[in-house]
């Protein structure tokens, strides 16, 4: 035979089937591998293990459509650090709550009324015809004004006030008729309904949650003052809160009179002497601006007219 009529052969009958031989495996193990479950603590210690994996800047291993939730240290210390800043500025705001009240209601043309920082909380006292004329329970438009801006002042530092008392008190009678059942009837009534009229419009601000808001009539049993002279009595007559701080233990009013006393905050005490903003006809300063002021809350007071000498 002619080298020209040879049969060739060019091999391609056995690359054929090595082709599909090689392809049935290749699908034989990809099914295998779609229907078996990885563990994802044994695959991460495998990739691990790869030094030339552990050099790669991915934060995740996704097995299985799954992302690993595990953080890593650095954004927990991240995440640690955030919080701590945020509490450490939450106690600035409640340690200097007491100047930012102070200047509020010194802008507002407010008087007399004591500010006072404690350990685990602040304490503001308002003479009480900031609020209420002489025998009612009526808030006045002036009074709604101070509410108002002590509100704002209070409301970046509100997240850590824990409670809110809001305390009225009047003034002990001087005469006989303070053993008379009306007349305790009726002083019990006006500092119960002025307490409760201060903590409503107070509580319409918005600024503290109102499960937060407790109000206490004390009436004529709690004086700061000596009632034999009409100066102390005005003393006596008077509003009161005590916003505690997170996490702080409620004590009783008198042993937050006896630290007032002794001295003890009197580098973190504020008594106010007001920026006149505008003037009333008897002298005393009243904020001027009267158009932010809401509708008046109204209210029975509880009692017809009244004298000098009675629960005001």
């Amino acid at each position: 035979m002619s080298k020209k009529n040879r049969p060739t052969d060019s091999g391609g009958s056995w690359m054929d089937t090595y082709g599909d031989m090689v392809t049935l495996l290749l699908t034989f193990f990809i099914m295998l591998y779609s229907m078996s479950n990885l563990d994802a603590e044994k695959w991460t210690i495998f990739v691990k293990s790869i030094p030339t994996m552990q050099n790669q800047e991915s934060e995740h291993i996704t097995i299985n459509s799954q992302m690993s939730d595990t953080p890593d240290a650095d954004s927990i210390g991240q995440k640690i650090g955030q919080e701590s800043a945020q509490e450490d500025l939450q106690i600035e705001d409640i340690n200097k709550l007491y100047l930012t009240i102070a200047e509020s209601l010194n802008q507002a043309g407010v008087k007399d009324a004591t500010v006072i920082r404690g350990n685990d909380y602040t304490y503001v006292s308002f003479a009480n015809n900031v609020f209420f004329g002489a025998n009612s329970s009526m808030l006045t438009r002036e009074g709604q004004l101070v509410l108002h801006t002590f509100a704002k002042a209070i409301a970046p530092a509100a997240g850590g006030i824990e409670q809110v008392n809001i305390m009225s008190h009047t003034a002990k009678v001087t005469d006989n008729s303070q053993n008379n059942p009306q007349t305790v009837r009726k002083d019990r009534i006006l500092s119960a309904m002025r307490s409760a009229e201060v903590c409503i419009y107070f509580q319409q601000q918005n600024v503290i949650k109102p499960e937060k808001l407790v109000d206490i009539s004390y009436g004529e049993y709690r004086p700061i003052a000596d009632n034999s002279t009409e100066e102390g009595r005005i003393k006596n007559r008077r509003i009161e809160f005590l916003l505690l701080d997170n996490g702080a233990k409620e004590r009783d009013l008198d042993e937050y009179y006896k630290e007032f006393k002794s001295g003890e905050y009197s580098n973190t005490t504020v008594v106010t002497v007001g920026q006149s903003q505008g003037s009333s006809q008897d002298g005393e300063t009243v904020p001027a601006d009267t158009s932010a002021a809401d509708e008046e809350i109204t209210s029975d007071t509880g009692n017809s007219a009244g004298t000098q000498n009675t629960s005001e």
